[in-house]
């Protein structure tokens, strides 16, 4: 492995390396759960533990006192087709780190990590601070940070650390996924007979393509419904007699679930259900001190269309950190040195305008 002169000053650099080291898919996180708790031993921080999620405090920490939330995931997909590297091995090369869950969001977790090493024995500050490195975001998986949320509401905010290019996420949207059934009548395609549900069901998909929402957020834009899955027909010679398709729904605060499923049920044949409506969009105010410190700072601020553990969130947050969404989940994935130190310097700045 090919080091830089200055790679030592990366705080928490052998960490992500370490992470990198051992798989960690979404409900299979024990061993990246274990390194991060060895870390935190070495380093001497007190930490507490529910499954695979680990959390600590800063070492004065005052229950007088509000509680900013620093958040980041353990878990990773599974690697995808396409790989030129091992993606188990750490690699250093022109000044970037390669491997599974480099960018997402293993920078942006040992980010927060050095960001909260770096105020931890510090006294009278004016918040808290608690660090949680939790599971299965990737899946949305009931035994992440959903399953420490004793914990997380106790919290005034939280940063959430995701690969934004350090832009300050101010908005999330929500998402609900719907499985629709449409039921026709069998035939014989040769003959004229039977109702086709293939065609009932493209009467709706061409709906779902076409539907605009009247109410747009200002930050997100518009709610979007893209249906991406569909399963029918038994066999070429008989017409057939059900269809059943998937919609992604990307919702915006501006609707309830209660509004989306009403609005949908009143324009499609299909019997619609959601799988789930946990997974809601956040809007953090704009006189917010996070967002209010951000724009003193000039950091660029944006809403995100893609998922992060925010959904699952109850308190007030936003989404930041080192690296690009679009290197997420893709083949050969890796973080720029430069990021990760640029996240990690951004993360203090923001932090002691209000700390």
């Amino acid at each position: 492995m090919t080091k830089r002169i200055n790679e030592p000053a990366i705080p928490c650099l052998d960490l992500l390396r370490d992470l990198i080291g051992v798989a960690s898919y979404s409900k299979e996180e024990t061993n990246a759960a274990a390194v991060i708790r060895k870390f935190l031993k070495t380093h001497k921080v007190t930490f507490e533990t529910n499954q695979n999620n680990t959390w600590a405090k800063n070492k004065h920490y005052n229950f007088l006192k509000p509680t900013i939330l620093l958040n980041s995931h353990i878990d990773t997909v599974k690697p995808v087709n396409g790989w030129t590297k091992d993606p188990f091995k750490p690699t250093i090369e022109d000044e970037k780190l390669y491997g599974l869950g480099s960018n997402d969001a293993g920078a942006a977790l040992i980010s927060l990590l050095a960001t909260f090493l770096h105020f931890y024995e510090k006294e009278d500050l004016n918040y808290n601070l608690i660090f949680a490195a939790t599971a299965e975001e990737e899946i949305s998986g009931k035994n992440g940070i959903e399953s420490i949320e004793e914990i997380t509401s106790s919290c005034a905010f939280a940063i959430v650390g995701e690969p934004t290019e350090m832009k300050l996420a101010i908005a999330e949207k929500g998402l609900i996924v719907l499985d629709a059934e449409l039921k026709g009548k069998s035939g014989h395609a040769a003959r004229n007979e039977g109702l086709n549900a293939i065609y009932l069901a493209m009467v709706d998909i061409q709906w779902f393509q076409n539907y605009q929402f009247k109410k747009i957020n200002p930050v997100l834009g518009p709610m979007k419904m893209t249906v991406s899955m569909i399963q029918a027909g038994t066999q070429h010679n008989v017409v057939p007699d059900l269809c059943k398709y998937t919609v992604d729904v990307r919702t915006i605060p501006e609707y309830n679930s209660e509004q989306i499923l009403e609005i949908i049920n009143d324009n499609v044949k299909a019997t619609v259900k959601a799988r789930s409506t946990r997974l809601q969009p956040s809007q953090i105010e704009k006189d917010h001190i996070l967002v209010k410190t951000a724009e003193k700072l000039g950091i660029e601020m944006f809403g995100s269309s893609t998922l992060s553990d925010q959904a699952l969130l109850k308190i007030p947050s936003v989404k930041i950190g080192p690296g690009k969404s679009e290197r997420s989940h893709t083949a050969d994935e890796f973080i720029y040195l430069s990021e990760i130190e640029e996240g990690q310097n951004i993360y203090i700045k923001l932090l002691e305008q209000i700390l």
